[in-house]
């Protein structure tokens, strides 16, 4: 916490420029850090050279280092009004840039800082009752506490340290106790469920010349599920190599499948919606969608998922005008239209939901589905983009925490890996390896019960986000005081 100075640092708290450029400074560091695997990205499958690929990965990089600007502008006003004792505002206004990385233009809640404590799970536990927000919260409010110790000011400094310790083992051995009881892993009826990584190579993905024998291939791991006892097989993001709705041959053969093993698939793959006419005259003749199938034991189409959530530079580009020159990279993977529903898939007599790909990472999507009345949370991804990157590893520490801030098991399939599935409480009860054929099977539950933040959503945050917005008021008036004061 550079922004509040120590007794004895001579001088006053930083200037709102000062600190606005350290944020951000700070922010790209992190960004770019995290973020690295964009350009190759970017140039192996969007299309793009490298210096152009870098120029919009160091855009975005950019654009998301605005948040921690804003964030240490806003606590440097707060030192400024409030000296060390600002620090302890710290996890709020950290809080509230990040929800703002969720809701400002299209959201890209990447990496928030809560994720850092998924594989930690005696702590990761709070997160069923305050999401993903209420870890980062915590993290920064040990840091901001650190902080004004450091300051060597305040007469509660001493309390403070004491009750952020107490805070923190308050929450590992509730956490551990929880962990030790799993009540959540005796409820609800059991289901064996599969997901298929075939690992078929993003080059030759679309290759018509190569469609028979991925399809196959998927064909021929079914079948391997359905002996080893799965009544619901999940395959990957964009799986067939064709429209599943609009190809006689190959969803034929799907459909045949699943009355032949009396199972529910779960199949991934593109959906076109052809435009009434009257739309036609201001829109393009036909829509493109990002889709997931549910066909049931009987080989009919239960229900059709459209992902809500498209990536940005992958599936679409934003501020198409001001960016034309990164279309390659639509181009090379078409342009998608968002989904408008959290649609519910019915799988033996319950309800699941299923996430596609990056949207996994929005919590309050997740929440949706609980909501309506998901008992079983599924995710499939194409990841193959990110290569052998540690992004393939982020987004399967991301999408491990809805499993504990859902109360509901979650399996995932990608067709490159990491494929797996996770208990209610985060732990890993199989996973594969990036970049590997495999099918992992596992008997899950099917869960009703729901989760204190199933029921509260990202209050942590909004409340964050108020009481940032009050301390910042109450700097406006404590300016206002002082220039209405005679000399």
């Amino acid at each position: 916490m550079a922004l509040v100075r120590p007794r004895g640092a001579g001088d006053l708290p930083l200037s709102a420029g000062r600190a606005f450029s350290l944020g951000l400074t700070t922010g790209a560091v992190y960004f770019a850090g995290t973020l690295y695997w964009l350009v190759e990205t970017m140039t192996t499958f969007g299309g793009l050279s490298t210096p152009l690929a870098l120029v919009v990965a160091l855009l975005l990089v950019a654009y998301l280092s605005l948040f921690p600007g804003v964030f240490a502008l806003v606590v440097g006003r707060f030192a400024r009004t409030f000296g060390a004792s600002a620090a302890l505002l710290a996890a709020p206004a950290w809080v509230a840039s990040e929800l703002g990385r969720q809701y400002v233009w299209d959201g890209f809640p990447w990496a928030l800082l809560g994720y850092s404590q998924v594989t930690w799970l005696p702590i990761a536990q709070l997160a069923s009752l305050t999401g993903v927000y209420g870890l980062s919260a915590l993290l920064a409010w040990t840091g901001g506490a650190a902080a004004y110790l450091a300051s060597g000011t305040g007469r509660h400094r001493l309390p403070l340290g004491a009750g952020t310790v107490i805070l923190v083992a308050v929450c590992a051995v509730w956490g551990q106790w929880r962990l030790s009881q799993s009540a959540l892993l005796q409820t609800g009826e059991p289901v064996r469920v599969a997901v298929l990584q075939a690992n078929i190579s993003q080059e030759v993905k679309w290759d018509p010349a190569r469609a028979g024998d991925i399809t196959a291939q998927y064909l021929s791991m079914t079948r391997q599920a359905l002996a080893r006892g799965a009544s619901f097989i999940i395959w990957p993001e964009s799986a067939t190599p064709f429209f599943f709705e609009s190809d006689l041959v190959g969803g034929a053969a799907i459909k045949r499948l699943a009355r032949e093993g009396n199972a529910t698939l779960l199949i991934g793959s593109d959906q076109i919606e052809q435009m009434r006419a009257e739309e036609q005259r201001t829109r393009p003749s036909e829509r493109i969608y990002n889709a997931a199938f549910l066909v049931r034991p009987d080989g009919e189409v239960g229900a059709v998922y459209r992902k809500m959530h498209l990536v940005p530079f992958g599936e679409y580009v934003p501020a198409r005008r001001l960016l034309f020159f990164v279309a390659p990279i639509v181009e090379a993977a078409s342009e998608f239209s968002p989904g408008e529903d959290p649609v519910m898939l019915p799988v033996n007599g319950h309800l699941a939901s299923t996430a596609i790909c990056y949207e996994v990472i929005f919590a309050s999507l997740m929440r949706q589905f609980v909501l309506g009345g998901s008992e079983l949370l599924t995710t499939i991804t194409n990841d193959a983009w990110y290569g052998r990157s540690s992004a393939a590893y982020q987004h399967w520490d991301q999408a491990s925490l809805r499993a504990i801030e859902g109360g509901r098991y979650l399996a995932r399939a990608a067709n490159t890996g990491i494929s797996g599935f996770v208990d209610p409480y985060g732990r890993v009860l199989q996973k594969s390896d990036l970049f590997e054929q495999n099918l992992l099977v596992e008997d899950l539950r099917f869960i009703r019960s729901r989760t204190v933040y199933s029921r509260i959503g990202d209050l942590v945050a909004w409340v964050s986000l108020a009481a940032t917005l009050g301390a910042l008021m109450a700097c406006l008036r404590s300016v206002t005081t002082m220039k209405g004061k005679p000399e």
